[in-house]
């Protein structure tokens, strides 16, 4: 079994069935045997750029994430102190606090980030595209 975490837009396109989303990934979101987690992070991250429209297509998802996630039967990974003092102490470039956040989670919950974005490379955990 893998545990796995999605970044927020690999969540939007498995939600979507977007195209974007990568063979691979697809096949490992969907394997019965893996566990697919689902930040709180990614929550904030949608309801924040739906508010401020750089998420249009998403509006409905935003309003009503826990019940999809739910019938997805993703598992919902709420973010603790202690991800947030990892998240705040990384020595990166990456500024994005929501990477920051997902990167420290990944990391301390020994999940593996479903993302297609190369930032990743510079924090300790393992990726999959």
């Amino acid at each position: 079994m893998t545990r796995l975490l999605l970044d927020t837009h690999a969540l939007l396109w498995c939600l979507a069935d977007d195209p974007a989303l990568s063979a691979r990934a697809r096949r490992a979101i969907v394997e019965p045997d893996n566990a697919v987690y689902v930040s709180a992070a990614s929550a904030w991250e949608i309801s924040t750029k739906v508010r401020l429209g750089r998420l249009p297509d998403f509006i409905s998802i935003a309003t009503d994430i826990e019940a999809l996630l739910s019938k997805a039967d993703y598992l919902l990974l709420p973010i603790s102190f202690r991800h947030g003092q990892r998240a705040g102490s990384y020595s990166t470039s990456v500024k994005d606090p929501f990477d920051r956040m997902l990167a420290a989670q990944a990391e301390l919950e020994s999940l593996t980030l479903v993302t297609a974005d190369s930032a990743f490379s510079q924090f300790p955990i393992s990726t999959l595209w």
